[in-house]
């Protein structure tokens, strides 16, 4: 009888992916790089174990928002307090630092993220970039290939 196969974190082997967000719609972006992060894009998906690769994120100012959503989805956080509600639109979030975004939409496709010690490491996976260059190149060019 065969032994149903889990994955360990010393036998994954995490690839680094480089992905070009020119154009790209910001919502099916975020999903493809959560999927990778979590792994569930590879054979040996194990859900208790971080199995997922390194994503470089390139050219994340350039991502596109469909409809009205650059000034009408409002996103809110909550301090506890009260008078601690706090909302802001894409367009405030893009002006400030054009990489939060995309940050903050992956961050919420990830299971329990703000309380699960997976979805931090998967974080801790993620490179972004809002221009073209990056610092990783050494690693991209001897381990992966380009989504």
């Amino acid at each position: 009888m065969n032994k149903t196969f889990f994955l360990r974190k010393e036998d994954s082997n995490p690839q680094w992916r480089v992905i070009d967000a020119k154009g790209q719609v910001l919502g099916r972006l975020a999903t493809k790089i959560a999927t990778i992060l979590r792994g569930k894009d590879q054979v040996e998906f194990t859900p208790h174990t971080q199995s997922g690769d390194y994503v470089v994120v390139i050219n994340a100012a350039d991502i596109v928002l469909t409809g009205n959503k650059l000034d009408g989805k409002i996103y809110l956080t909550y301090s506890g307090y009260q008078g601690g509600q706090k909302s802001k639109t894409p367009r405030d979030i893009i002006k400030k630092d054009p990489t939060a975004l995309l940050m903050l939409a992956v961050k919420r496709m990830l299971p329990h993220y703000h309380k699960s010690a997976l979805s931090r490491d998967a974080l801790k996976k993620l490179k972004i970039y809002a221009g073209s260059e990056h610092p990783h190149i050494a690693q991209v060019s001897t381990t992966a290939a380009s989504v």
